[in-house]
């Protein structure tokens, strides 16, 4: 078949290169030119590189305009696939193929649709994350599926642990798609609506820890927010701190929200909701960052007890 990829970042990257690698040919690859943005400027391997690399025209373009939309035409694909695409493609482009487009998204859908899924899922609770590959229609990551992989969250994984885990999953599911497509034994699964749910885009505002939660929830947040990401921070005696590593507490503590009351196996221990009841574990706070750079274990940082807050008091 002949397709044209429309991807950006690692995630578009490993998906051109499958396309490379299969028995298929790539007439057309469009991608958003370079930028430094928070999310953007993470996992930024180069789709232009690779394709230019195998001789494959590139289109750079911000969305799918009436330019991009006419070289489409022009390459006469079979069928579009899209991975890691950041603006609105209208029905006249996805529609365009004979077999339509195929959207690649690293969550199992319909549950976690919209923006940085695997952090979400991770600290949401989730058991296991996937990459579902399913066709585009009008709506955000609401078309009927084609192919699904699951992969288990491992107790101690972390968000980029899990999300280059997820990239893992693309070569051999757009092989089992495009496997289908191609010889007609597709089989495509509608989505149920009421299963759906939807996580908006990461602000540096959703990496602030919010002391009300459970530390297992916590616990969890901060190893969501793993690098390369913005890290899980709090403000101590007015200086913003990165959480980098964390644990639950093995005992149980009572006080306010947010004191830092006591040294437990190398860490100072937060309390967290309902303190006052004295029957909820804390976060074992290891490791922290300051706004200098400078890494610091947290028995040693917080010798000085105190809180940590939401904002700089």
């Amino acid at each position: 078949m002949r397709i044209v990829s429309f991807g950006y970042q690692t995630w578009g990257r490993k998906t051109l290169q499958a396309l490379i690698d299969s028995d298929h040919e790539v007439v057309l690859a469009v991608t958003h030119p370079t930028s430094e943005q928070s999310y953007k400027a993470i996992w930024n391997d180069s789709v232009e590189e690779l394709a230019r690399e195998h001789g494959i025209p590139v289109h750079l373009t911000e969305r799918a305009d009436a330019e991009t939309i006419d070289l489409v035409k022009r390459a006469e694909p079979d069928l579009i696939v899209v991975n890691s695409w950041y603006t609105w493609m209208p029905a006249e482009l996805y529609n365009l193929p004979p077999h339509g487009t195929l959207n690649l998204h690293d969550s199992l859908l319909p549950k976690f649709t919209g923006f940085s899924p695997v952090l979400w899922a991770l600290i949401s609770g989730e058991t296991e994350i996937g990459l579902t590959i399913h066709r585009m229609d009008e709506g955000l990551d609401t078309g009927d599926i084609l192919v699904q992989h699951a992969l288990p969250v491992p107790p101690k994984a972390t968000g980029t642990e899990l999300v280059e885990a997820g990239m893992e999953l693309i070569p051999g599911a757009l092989h089992e798609a495009l496997t289908a497509i191609e010889s007609g034994t597709a089989r495509w699964r509608p989505q149920h609506k009421a299963e759906r749910t939807y996580f908006h885009k990461r602000s540096d505002r959703d990496s602030r820890i919010d002391w009300s939660w459970p530390a297992v929830d916590l616990e969890r947040f901060v190893r969501a927010l793993s690098e390369p990401y913005p890290r899980a921070f709090a403000y101590y005696r007015g200086e913003r701190i990165e959480v980098l590593e964390a644990a639950i507490s093995e005992a149980r503590y009572g006080g306010t929200p947010g004191r830092v009351i006591v040294q437990e196996g190398g860490g100072a221990v937060v309390c967290g909701p309902d303190a006052y009841r004295g029957n909820n574990h804390g976060l074992l706070i290891l490791r922290v960052r300051t706004a200098d750079g400078r890494e610091h274990r947290a028995a040693e940082f917080f010798t000085r007890g105190g809180y940590l807050t939401a904002t700089p008091e």
